[in-house]
C-alpha cells in the first residue's frame, strides 16, 4: 500500500480500537428493509471513496493530481444512491463520489476507480469531461457533470422535475423516464445562495398549485461553508414549514437512517410527485480541499471531534453489530481496496492528457442530433406588420411545427407579454407549452435549463435585458459549459428572448433600457443574434430554433425593445418599418449579413436600433452626394471578420455605428477585426453610446447614438486625407 498520510493514519489507528462510535439510533436491517449483503456493499463504495480522497491527495503531492476537493464525511450519500433507480436523474454535489460509485454497482460494464482517478489526473481519457475538469458524471449512469456546484445546479434540477411530468403530458418520450425522480444533492453553506433560495421556493411554488414536482433535494449538511460554520439547526428551522416541500431528515454518517430516510423521500416524490427535502447530518474530513488549512480557523478539539464521528467507523461498528463482517475482516478489505485504487492510480498517470487548445475546445459547441420539426402546412399572412406582430406568428408557426417545443417566462402567457409579443399563443397551445412562470430570472432560465436537458426545446423570454445580469450565471456557469464539462455528452439547448438596448419611449430608465451585453459576448459557444427588423427578427428566430433542435446549440436573440411596434422608417406615415412575413423556410445563419444600398463612398456596420438610424442618416447625406452602404451584422458573436472586411474593403471609409456602451461593445471587436485583417486605422472610425446607464424621460437617449451623430461623424471620417483601399 502507498505511504499512509496523517489523515489515514488516525482511521486506521481508530479502527484498531474497540471503541468505534455508534449511531444516534440503533436501528436494524429488518426495521429499515434492508438485507446484510447490501450493507456490506454500501461500506465498500464508502472505503472506496475514502481511498479515492486520500490517492487523490497523494497524487496532488507527486504533481500528478490537481484538485482534490473530496467526499470524506459524506461518504453515506451511497445509501441516498440505492435508494433510486440507476436512471433517475442525478445532479450531484462535489462531495458525493460515494453516490457515483454505489449507483455503478447497478448499471453492468462500470469501472468508477478508473473513471474518478482518470479525472483526477486530468487525462484525456476520463470518460465524462475527456480531461477537462474533475467532474462527478457518467452519461450510463444518468448524473450530468456539475462543476463547483455552488447553488447553480438547483434551478435546473427544478427544470428537469417539471420536465417529467411535461412530457407525460406532451405524450413524448425524454431523456429520462416519465416515472422517474430528480435528485439534487448540494452543501448546508450553498443552501444559503440566492441561487438555492430561488429553486427551493419555485419548486415550492409549482408543487403548491398542484404542478407535479418529482424531485429529492438532498442537503449534506456538515455545519461548514469552507470556513464559516452554519448556525446548528438554520437547515431544519428553515425547511420545516416550507409551503409545497416535504422535509424529511436522517443522518448522513448511519447508512442505515440515510437509507431510511431516503427511501422514504424517493417514495413520496416517485408515487406523489412532489418535492421532498432530504436534510442529512455529515461531518467533513479532511478539510474543505487539499491546500485548505482547518487548523487555521477551527480548533484542534473540534476537528479531532468530527474525525471521531467518521462515518466509516460508525458503518463498521454496525457490520459488526450486525455479526456481517470481524474487524480483522474488514481491516482486509480496506487493505484491499486501497490496494486496488493504488493500482489503478499508476495506470492512470500514464494515460495522456490534452495536448493543444483545438483539444481543449472540442466540445464547446455540442455534436448535433436529427431535427424534430414537421413541415408547416398553414398559410403565411402577408399583411405588413410591424417586429412584435411577426415575431409573435413565428413564434404561433414554431409551436405548431416543433411538438416537443416549449416557452416560459413572466408574463407571456394570459397578458402575452409586456409588449404584446406573445399575445393568445397561451389559449391556442395551453399553459404547459406557453408557461407563465414566477418573477425570477434564475428560475426561469433553470427551467429552461432542465427542460432542454430532458429532450425539450425550450424557447424563454426575459422581460428585459436589464434583469438578465442577476442570472446570468445560469447561462455562463451552466447552460454553455454542459457539453465543454461532458465532452459532447450532455447538451441544454435552448433559446432566449430578451427585450433591451434603448430608444424606448414612454417608459425608460436603466433598468428598461440597458445596453449592457459585454456578459453575453463573453460566454464561449453562446451565440446572440439582433435583429434590426420584423422580417429579420423572424428570420433570426427560426434559425435559432433550428440551432437548438438541430446543432444542440444556446442562442440569445436580443429583441430591439424600441422596433417592436415602429411602423415608420424614414419619415412619419411611411410604414417602412412593417414587413411581411417571409414564411416559415426564412433563416438567417450566422455570420451573415444584411446590406441596404451599394454606395462606395462610406460602408456604415451597426446592429440593431443602430440599422434604422443608420438609413436615416443615409438619406441625409444621399442629399450632400454622398453614397452610402450599410451592413447590418445580424449575428454579435461568431462574426465571420474576412467576411465583413470582404463586405466593405472597396469603400474609402468605414464607420461602425454601435449602440452599446464604447467599453465591452461589439465595436471593439470589428475594429479589431477589420485591422487584422488589413484596413487601416485611418480609414476606421466608431460611433458607439457613452460608458453611461441609461436616464429616464428625454435625457434617455442623449448617451446614445442618434442620426445627428452618425452623419456628423461620418463627415468627419470623409474629412480625413488618403482614400485608398486595403
Amino acid at each position: 500500500m502507498a505511504d499512509v498520510l496523517p489523515q489515514e493514519q488516525r482511521f486506521l489507528d481508530a479502527l484498531r480500537r474497540d471503541d468505534w462510535p455508534a449511531p444516534d439510533q440503533r436501528l436494524t436491517l429488518d426495521e429499515v428493509g434492508l438485507d446484510g449483503e447490501a450493507l456490506i456493499e454500501l461500506y465498500e463504495t464508502q472505503l472506496t471513496s475514502r481511498h479515492l480522497d486520500l490517492m487523490a491527495r497523494r497524487l496532488q503531492a507527486r504533481g500528478e493530481g490537481f484538485y482534490t476537493i473530496g467526499s470524506a464525511g459524506h461518504e453515506g450519500n451511497a445509501a441516498v444512491a440505492r435508494a433510486l433507480r440507476p436512471d433517475d436523474p442525478a445532479f450531484l454535489h462535489y462531495r458525493d463520489a460515494a453516490f457515483l460509485i454505489e449507483r455503478s454497482r447497478a448499471v453492468v460494464h462500470q469501472t468508477p476507480i478508473r473513471d474518478l482517478l482518470l479525472s483526477f489526473v486530468a487525462s484525456s481519457a476520463d470518460p465524462i469531461s475527456g480531461g477537462r475538469h474533475k467532474v462527478l458524471g457518467s452519461r450510463a449512469l444518468h448524473i450530468p457533470p456539475q462543476t463547483s456546484t455552488i447553488a447553480s445546479h438547483l434551478p435546473k434540477a427544478v427544470g428537469a422535475a417539471h420536465a417529467l411530468g411535461l412530457w407525460r403530458r406532451l405524450g413524448g418520450e425524454g431523456a429520462w423516464p416519465a416515472d422517474g425522480v430528480v435528485v439534487c444533492s448540494f452543501g448546508d453553506a450553498s443552501f444559503n445562495h440566492s441561487t438555492a433560495q430561488g429553486a427551493l421556493n419555485a419548486a415550492g411554488w409549482a408543487a403548491f398549485q398542484g404542478a407535479p414536482m418529482p424531485l429529492v433535494l438532498v442537503c449534506e449538511d456538515n455545519g461548514l461553508g469552507v470556513s464559516m460554520p452554519t448556525p446548528p439547526g438554520w437547515i431544519a428551522a428553515s425547511m420545516r414549514a416550507r409551503p409545497g416541500i416535504h422535509y424529511l431528515a436522517g443522518d448522513g454518517l448511519d447508512l442505515l437512517d440515510t437509507w431510511r430516510a431516503a427511501r422514504e423521500a424517493v417514495r413520496i416524490a416517485r408515487h406523489r410527485r412532489q418535492p421532498v427535502f432530504l436534510h442529512l447530518r455529515c461531518v467533513r474530513l479532511f478539510g474543505h480541499a487539499g491546500s485548505d488549512a482547518e487548523q487555521a480557523y477551527r480548533s484542534a478539539s473540534r476537528i479531532a471531534a468530527d474525525e471521531a464521528r467518521d462515518p466509516l467507523l460508525i458503518s463498521a461498528g454496525l457490520l459488526r453489530r450486525h455479526g456481517l463482517l470481524s474487524p480483522d475482516e474488514i481491516a482486509a478489505r480496506y487493505r484491499a481496496i486501497g490496494e486496488r485504487v493504488a493500482r489503478e492510480a499508476e495506470a492512470a498517470v500514464g494515460q495522456p492528457k490534452l495536448s493543444s487548445a483545438r483539444e481543449v475546445m472540442a466540445s464547446i459547441v455540442p455534436p448535433p442530433r436529427e431535427g424534430r420539426g414537421r413541415p408547416w402546412r398553414g398559410e403565411v399572412d402577408a399583411t405588413p406588420a410591424p417586429m412584435a406582430r411577426l415575431i409573435n406568428q413565428a413564434l404561433a408557426r414554431l409551436l405548431s411545427r416543433y411538438p416537443h417545443l416549449v416557452m416560459a417566462g413572466e408574463d407571456i402567457g394570459r397578458k402575452g407579454g409586456v409588449y404584446g409579443v406573445t399575445q393568445r399563443l397561451q389559449a391556442r397551445f395551453g399553459p404547459h407549452r406557453v408557461i407563465d412562470t414566477l418573477l425570477d430570472e434564475q428560475s426561469i432560465l433553470g427551467l429552461g435549463i432542465g427542460l432542454a436537458q430532458s429532450g425539450l426545446v425550450p424557447i424563454l423570454e426575459i422581460q428585459f435585458l436589464a434583469y438578465l445580469h442577476n442570472a446570468e450565471d445560469q447561462l455562463r456557469g451552466e447552460a454553455a459549459t454542459l457539453s465543454f464539462f461532458s465532452a459532447g455528452q450532455y447538451a441544454n439547448p435552448l433559446v432566449v428572448r430578451i427585450a433591451g438596448l434603448g430608444y424606448q419611449k414612454g417608459f425608460g430608465g436603466h433598468f428598461h433600457n440597458d445596453n449592457a451585453i459585454a456578459v453575453l459576448r463573453d460566454i464561449p459557444g453562446l451565440l446572440v443574434a439582433c435583429p434590426s427588423d420584423g422580417v429579420e427578427a423572424v428570420g433570426l428566430l427560426q434559425e435559432a430554433v433550428r440551432l437548438a433542435d438541430e446543432e444542440q446549440r444556446v442562442v440569445v436573440l436580443l429583441e430591439p425593445i424600441a422596433r417592436y411596434h415602429a411602423r415608420d422608417l424614414l419619415e412619419a406615415g411611411d410604414e417602412l418599418a412593417c414587413g411581411v412575413d417571409p414564411g416559415p423556410e426564412h433563416r438567417l445563419p450566422v455570420g451573415t449579413f444584411g446590406q441596404w444600398g451599394e454606395g462606395r463612398d462610406l460602408a456604415i456596420v451597426g446592429y440593431g436600433n443602430g440599422i434604422a438610424l443608420s438609413r436615416r442618416a443615409a438619406a441625409r447625406l444621399a442629399d450632400e452626394g454622398i453614397a452610402v452602404r450599410i451592413i447590418d451584422l445580424r449575428w454579435l458573436t461568431a462574426i465571420d471578420h474576412a467576411a465583413l472586411h470582404g463586405r466593405v474593403a472597396d469603400c474609402p471609409r468605414v464607420l461602425i455605428v454601435d449602440e452599446c456602451r464604447r467599453s465591452g461593445s461589439p465595436s471593439e471587436e470589428l475594429v479589431t477585426g477589420l485591422v487584422e485583417h488589413g484596413m487601416a486605422g485611418e480609414r476606421l472610425a466608431r460611433l458607439t453610446a457613452e460608458d453611461s446607464f441609461i436616464a429616464l424621460g428625454p435625457a434617455a437617449t442623449l448617451t446614445l447614438p442618434s442620426v445627428e451623430g452618425i452623419v456628423e461623424a461620418a463627415r468627419a471620417l470623409l474629412a480625413r486625407s488618403g482614400t485608398g483601399a486595403a
